[in-house]
C-alpha cells in the first residue's frame, strides 16, 4: 500500500516502497526514484536493488542518496539539489519513514535559495514537520542569495 504524500507539484515523499508501489509511481508521472535509505538499516528492508530493478524496468531512473543515523551532510543536500535540477519529471523520494527524505529536499530547496516558509509550508501539506531544521534551511538559504 502505498503512502506517497505531495510536498508540492512534482514531488512526493513516502516511507520505505516495495516494488509493486513502482506502478502507482508511474501512474503518478514520475521519472525519478530518490532512495534516501541506506541497505540493512532494518531487518527484512526491501534493498535499494530491488526498488532500481523495478524502476529501471518502468522506465524510470533510480538515484540512491542514502542518509544514515548520522545525519545529511553538503554532498548530500548538493546531489538531491542536482538530481532534482536534472529529474525532467515528477520525483518520488524515499526513506523509513519520509521524514528524511522531505528534510533532504528542503535543505536542497533552501540551498538553492527558496523561501524557507515556503518551504515548511509544502513540507506541512505533506504531513512533515520541517521545524527541526529551519535554522539550517535560513543559513542555507542565505548563503544562495
Amino acid at each position: 500500500m502505498t503512502d506517497f504524500r505531495k510536498l508540492e507539484e512534482g514531488m512526493f515523499a513516502s516511507p520505505q516502497i516495495e516494488p509493486a508501489d513502482i506502478a502507482h509511481a508511474k501512474e503518478l508521472g514520475v521519472t525519478l526514484v530518490i532512495n534516501n535509505r541506506p541497505d540493512g538499516e532494518e531487518p527484512f528492508q526491501t534493498t535499494g536493488a530491488e526498488i532500481e530493478a523495478a524502476a529501471r524496468a518502468a522506465g524510470m531512473d533510480y538515484l540512491a542518496i542514502p542518509v544514515t543515523q548520522a545525519g545529511m551532510g553538503h554532498a548530500q543536500v548538493e546531489a538531491m539539489a542536482e538530481a532534482l535540477a536534472n529529474a525532467g519529471g515528477p520525483v518520488l523520494a524515499y526513506c523509513r519513514s519520509g521524514t528524511r527524505s522531505t528534510f533532504l529536499w528542503s535543505l536542497a530547496q533552501a540551498s538553492r535559495g527558496r523561501n524557507v516558509d515556503e518551504i515548511m509550508g509544502a513540507a506541512a501539506k505533506g504531513g512533515y514537520d520541517v521545524a527541526p531544521i529551519r535554522q539550517m534551511m535560513e543559513m542555507l538559504s542565505t548563503s544562495a542569495g
